[in-house]
Order: structure tokens, then sequence, then C-alpha cells
């Protein structure tokens, strides 16, 4: 084919006749690829006439037709020359035609608001039996798995607990060394006020063993592992390898999610442990380097005032922290449907709500151990 021989531009023309009707002729391609200019010439020059020919005009398509069919309508104009394909596209158009709101309804704003909390009451009720579905079936996994032991996946469960766990302690190392650091420093300004500086041991150990370290492991966690647990879950749904295994007869819930909630259950009293440890370390740096406190003094003297009670509560806090991590990032990650975005929208709901129920827990934790006197 000749590409010099296509046409593809369009042009109008504009002229009177004898008789003394003005007639728009259009010539050339009027197709998506050419109307733009002619409609945007259209609008500018807005001509007067009572005929539109299009005899000359060698191809057209849909949207050309549409702008035939509209510049002839808004002028009165009527139409003439068509071809065979020209006259069925028009009369396609004209059956089909349709005026739009320029914008679009809005309801009123008690209506709107009404609305929105039906879907969100509809919605968290919709969400609420999903996610007791889901529990119930990890609790029956767990039953079956207790029942005959061997089919624990063993080498998953050490891998997961080394990912969780072993691969997460120096970030989390890290973490609480300044959280301890930074404990200890305001502290000890503020205690400094009254002369009670040397409390600042008090502060440090009690505040690391029996709320921050467990809470902001979990935390780390939550951000670090949960949302691995999501992400992986996720691809694996969309990728339609979880349907594969339930065609060859492997229970997704026993080979991926048990494995995974185990694996943190296990893990997260250690590393609420361990970070509970290194914050204490931080603070007695900071005090052996500012406030003048030595470095073993400050470690001998949190063994003295610190009770042991307080290391129980953040230990009895970190399984069920470790569950709630767990439990919302392979549920997130089995919710997964559709297209990839929704592998990133579950990630990021199994973070947020991990950390958010952490901490609504967290307070939970405290007013119940306040009231049955583990203070």
């Amino acid at each position: 084919m000749n590409l010099a021989s296509m046409t593809i531009t369009c042009d109008h023309v504009l002229y009177q006749t004898e008789g003394g009707a003005v007639v728009l002729a259009l010539t050339g391609a009027v197709t998506i690829a050419t109307v733009s200019g002619l409609d945007r010439a259209m609008r500018q020059e807005e001509p007067a006439f009572s005929t539109l020919d299009i005899a000359a005009v060698k191809e057209i398509d849909t949207a050309g037709a549409w702008l035939v069919w509209r510049l002839a309508r808004d002028a009165g104009a009527q139409i003439t020359g068509a071809s065979g394909q020209a006259e069925r596209l028009i009369g396609a158009i004209k059956t089909c035609s349709g005026v739009a709101p320029v914008t679009p309804y809005r309801p009123a704003f008690l209506t709107y608001l009404t609305a929105q909390t039906g879907k969100v009451v509809l919605e968290l009720a919709a969400g609420s039996m999903r996610v007791l579905d889901f529990f119930g079936a990890v609790v029956a996994t767990a039953g079956s798995v207790l029942l005959h032991p061997r089919r624990l996946r063993f080498t998953a469960l050490v891998r997961h607990m080394q990912l969780v766990g072993v691969d997460s302690l120096g970030i989390i190392g890290l973490m609480s060394f300044l959280v301890g650091v930074v404990i200890a420093q305001q502290g000890a300004v503020q205690l400094a006020q009254f002369g009670a500086q040397i409390y600042t041991v008090n502060l440090t150990g009690r505040i690391a063993l029996r709320e921050l370290g467990v809470l902001m492991t979990a935390i780390m966690v939550a951000g670090r592992s949960g949302s691995a647990f999501a992400a992986q879950l996720g691809t694996m749904k969309l990728t339609e390898e979880i349907d594969a295994m339930r065609t060859i007869g492997v229970s997704p819930m026993e080979a991926l999610v048990l494995p995974r909630i185990l694996a943190t259950l296990i893990m997260m009293p250690l590393l609420g442990v361990f970070s509970a440890l290194i914050a204490i370390v931080g603070g007695a740096s900071i005090s052996a380097a500012t406030m003048g406190i030595p470095f073993f003094t400050f470690l001998s003297r949190v063994q003295e005032v610190v009770p042991m009670i307080d290391l129980w509560v953040g230990v009895v806090k970190g399984p069920m922290f470790g569950l709630i991590v767990a439990l919302t990032g392979c549920y997130q990650g089995m919710q997964v449907e559709g297209s990839s975005e929704e592998v990133g929208k579950r990630t990021t709901m199994a973070v947020v709500q991990a950390i958010s129920a952490v901490i609504l827990i967290d307070a939970f934790f405290a007013v119940f151990f306040s009231e049955v006197g583990w203070i």
C-alpha cells in the first residue's frame, strides 16, 4: 500500500450556492484520528449553514459520524452526499445518542452521610463474619495437626521462625536501644526537677519490660512480617497457586497459614524480652554517658527495683500480640482477589489493622493487670 496516497487529514469548506443556501463541505477522512482538529475549528468559527455536504469524505468511522451528526443537529442543517457506510453510522448514532449532565449528581449531605454510614456498618458486619470464618478454619486446622502431629510442616515452621525472629534481631535491637536511650534521657530531665534523677533506673526498667519492649516489637513485626505474610499469600492467591494446592489435595491453611502463625506465636515473647533487655542497655549507656550513673550500677539497680512481675506481664502479652499480627497478615493475604493492586491494598490494611489491634489490646491489658494487682 502506498502510504503517501492515504488520506490522513480532514478539512472543511464553507460556500454559498446560487440559490443563497450556505453549505459546509467536509473532505478527507473524518475519523477518530482527525476529528479533534475539525471539532476545534468548528467550535472556534461557529459557522452558520443549512446543508452539510459529506460527499467528498473518503473515510468515516463512529467518531466521525457522531461529529457530523452533532454539527448538523446544532446548526439545524441537512446532511447530504452520505455514503452507505456513513448513513448506517449516522443512523446508529441517532438512535443511541443522549445528553449527559455536565456535573454529576450530588446527593444532600445528610443523605450521603446516612448512606455511607450504612455501607460501613454492612461492610463491618460482613467483614466480621469473614474474620470469624477464617479464625475458625485456623482453629480447626490447629486441632487437626494436634491430633496428627506428623502433619505439622516443621521445616516451614523453622524457616518462618528464622524470618520472623532471627532475621529481625538487628532492626529490633537498634530500635530498642534508641528507645531506651530516649526514655532514660527524657525521664532524667523531668525527674531532675524534683531531685529524683536516680529513679530514671526504675522508669527505664519497668516501662521497657512491661510495655515498650513487647509493644514496639509487635509494631515492628507487624510492619516487617505481617506485611510480608499478606504480600506472599496475596501473590500466591493472585497467581492461583493456592487453588492449585487445593486441587492436589494440600490444605493451604495447613501448609501456609499455620506455620506462619505458630512461628510468630513462638518468637514474639522471645523478641519482646530481647527488646526490653536491649532498651535497658540503651538506658544504662546514656545514663553512664550523661548522668554519671555507672553502666553496671544501672544494670544491678534494675535487678533490685524492677519486680519480676513486670517481666511476666511482657511475656504474657507476647503470644497475644503475635497471634494478632500473624492472623491479620494471613487473613488479608487470603482475601486478595482481582488484580495486583489488591495485593498492595491488602498489605497496607494488614499493617494498619495489626498495629491498631495491638495498641487496643495493650490498653486492655494495662487496665486488666491493674485491676488484678499486677502493678
